[in-house]
């Protein structure tokens, strides 16, 4: 079978023109409409897409009767054109922001816990020399946020790696595990229960994650482990916001990391429950792309990030 060379891109000729044509007939799935969205003619992007079909010796798109769809190999060069084009729209942004006087601009993922102590401790470091980077944060779970960091919208990402993605485009350096602890408001029937029971908790409304989270999955496992049966009713939401009001308005529980409980449980509005077996998730961590290099401003954020992780370990807080 025939096989690429390193330098397949030249040979083939690709434009990008081409690119943005693989887009668009991801998105239209018809050749008409997508050489309209370019503003080129038909025969003009059906000599585009067949020009590169011929020099790869392989079919990008199916033709079918309701129009195009992209088969394996096409799926690879849409999935890739995404990552690149978003790649030059952000170098863009970049440099207009140099262009302003501005030190650039960093979009990050974190999932929960990172955001609320690391990263914040991070970014107010950054910002003291660097106040004119201008930083943006996405709070999601993982499997939300690593797709956004392989297409380009993400420099990167404190966060884990979850099962069913390849691990060789990333590199991951391990920060450490968020432990988990439930809370409800003050004055919930349970906040001074002692011993506070696995089972008596199971009788109260709950908020959690949605099925397939990996806190979830944890807080699931915990109840079959002890062969309870889990709570009846249990509203689904990745916002800790939502699950806030819901425990603030009723006896409804909610699991949450022990970082953003500290940071929430302050104003005694709302109680940690005193449950005494100690509940973890897998570690998380900073997580960035092998083969692409950060910008200024987001290796400056990446290197604060490690200086705060070592400080903490030392001390003994990781």
């Amino acid at each position: 079978m025939r096989t690429l060379e390193d330098d397949w891109f030249l040979q083939a000729r690709l434009k990008l023109r081409h690119f943005q044509l693989f887009l668009a007939l991801d998105e239209q799935r018809n050749l008409h409409r997508a050489a309209a969205q370019l503003g080129i003619s038909q025969p003009a992007a059906s000599k585009l897409l067949g020009d590169v079909e011929s020099q790869l010796g392989v079919k990008l798109f199916d033709r079918h009767p309701r129009g195009l769809e992209p088969n394996w190999y096409g799926e690879v060069m849409v999935r890739h054109a995404q990552a690149m084009l978003s790649d030059l729209h952000n170098t863009g942004k970049e440099l207009n922001a140099l262009l302003a006087g501005s030190a650039g601009k960093v979009a990050i993922g974190t999932v929960m816990a990172p955001a609320v102590t690391l990263l914040a401790s991070a970014i107010e470091r950054v910002h003291r020399t660097h106040p004119r980077l201008k930083i943006s944060v996405e709070v999601d779970v993982s499997k939300r946020l690593v797709p956004r960091l392989l297409e380009g919208e993400l420099d990167f990402a404190i966060t884990r790696i979850p099962a069913g993605f390849s691990t060789d485009p990333f590199v991951f350096e391990e920060i450490g595990e968020e432990e988990i602890c439930f809370v409800c408001r003050e004055g919930h029937p349970l906040s001074g229960a002692e011993p506070l029971t696995l089972a008596a908790m199971a009788a109260y409304p709950w908020a959690l994650q949605p099925q397939g989270a990996l806190m979830r999955q944890r807080v699931d496992a915990l109840f079959l482990y002890n062969a309870i049966d889990p709570p009846a009713q249990v509203v689904d939401t990745t916002d800790i916001l939502v699950a806030l009001a819901l425990i603030d308005r009723s006896d409804t529980i909610t699991a949450t990391t022990r970082q953003v409980a500290d940071l929430l449980c302050a104003p005694a509005r709302f109680r940690i429950l005193p449950f005494h077996q100690r509940l973890s998730v897998q570690p998380f961590g900073l997580v960035s792309l092998r083969r692409r290099r950060p910008s200024p401003g987001a290796a400056t954020l990446m290197t604060m990030v490690r200086e705060l992780v070592a400080h903490q370990r030392q001390q003994g807080l990781l």
